[in-house]
């Protein structure tokens, strides 16, 4: 089990969602570790996310790209373990624009990989989704289960996956990896289903449902899956793969119905609209080798998670303000055909 109240960790990708769920969970539990948070601050990106730790002694943030090889030689160079958090997620943009998620996802991962094997550091951990294992119609997939992207964003990570474990493979480099259900809670960029419908809720304005809404996806509050990751990074064997989820399957439309009716808002406001291209109909993966291996469960309950973040969105104007001005301009930005968006500054 490594110590990492005494390690320096460098989290790729901590000024995203579940990044900086992440670092804000690690000071929680290893309040003496050393973080190092690099991000590129594209539009997800937002240094709001970390305003609770930004002044911990212990915390540094630098603004830098995962396919900078200078950058990243640098940056691994005095850390004992990298978690590679950063990515382009958004399977919308990855239809419209694939090649910054294969540049991003890919090459970046590839980057990194080879600054930490030079550098030797001690372990490193791939964060990925299960939706390279595709959609399934009944049971779920389980570690050893084949990997079937169908989409170019589940297409990278399952890219970056495949060369992950190689590194594993070819050199004997200490990897983890893990593979989560979807994610929701608080501070997670409105392009997401649930934040998207809360604000456009909250706003009266419509709630776009893909085809029937019958998509089917196990959901898991972020903070459950950051300290799924830590059991990861301190006990999780290496070159082992672990599938983190809930067994908490929801229909969209039964997602959708639930938040109005938490918000108190018509079900009128519900647009079926036409299905995305090769949307995957049902994911669901087997979590029982890391809860049997690594002694974590999830501990927050859906419909308490949802009401929470609820809440947050509610009781946080400001961030929400400066994230719509964000959207917006990663919207129009990519209505023109630009998928590198700066972060919008607040």
């Amino acid at each position: 089990m490594i110590d990492l109240n005494s390690s320096h960790i460098l989290i790729t990708g901590g000024a995203g969602f579940i990044g900086s769920w992440l670092i804000r969970e690690l000071f929680v539990q290893y309040p003496q570790c050393r973080i190092t948070n690099v991000d590129a601050l594209t539009y997800a990106g937002n240094l709001d996310n970390l305003s609770d730790v930004s002044n911990h002694p212990n915390y540094t943030f630098v603004q830098g790209d995962i396919r900078d090889e200078g950058l990243m030689t640098k940056l691994v160079s005095d850390v004992d373990i990298v978690v590679n958090a950063a990515a382009q997620t958004h399977v919308d943009r990855s239809i419209s624009g694939p090649q910054l998620f294969t540049d991003t996802n890919v090459m970046g991962t590839q980057v990194l990989l080879e600054a930490v094997r030079q550098a030797g550091v001690k372990r490193f951990v791939q964060v990925s989704t299960d939706e390279v294992y595709g959609s399934i119609e009944e049971g779920g997939f389980t570690e050893s289960s084949p990997i079937q992207p169908n989409s170019p964003y589940s297409a990278s990570k399952a890219a970056a996956d495949l060369l992950v474990m190689s590194y594993f493979k070819t050199y004997g480099m200490n990897i983890g990896m893990t593979r989560c259900s979807n994610n929701y809670g608080p501070y997670q960029y409105p392009e997401k289903l649930i934040p998207l419908f809360v604000l456009n809720a909250l706003d009266d304005k419509s709630l776009p449902v893909y085809g029937d809404g019958m998509q089917i996806r196990d959901w898991i509050h972020v903070r459950d899956h950051a300290k799924a990751v830590i059991r990861v990074i301190e006990s999780g064997e290496a070159g082992e793969i672990y599938n983190i989820g809930s067994n908490n399957e929801w229909a969209n439309i039964q997602i959708t119905k639930t938040l109005l009716e938490l918000l108190d808002k018509p079900e009128s406001l519900i647009e079926y609209v036409t299905d995305r291209p090769g949307h995957d109909r049902r994911y669901a993966i087997d979590s029982s080798k890391m809860k049997n291996t690594l002694q974590w469960e999830p501990s927050v309950c859906f419909k308490d998670g949802l009401q929470e973040t609820i809440d947050w969105y509610q009781e946080n104007e400001g961030w929400v303000a400066c994230v719509k001005e964000r959207a917006k301009k990663a919207n129009e930005a990519l209505e023109q055909g630009v998928h590198a968006v700066p972060s919008v500054a607040c």
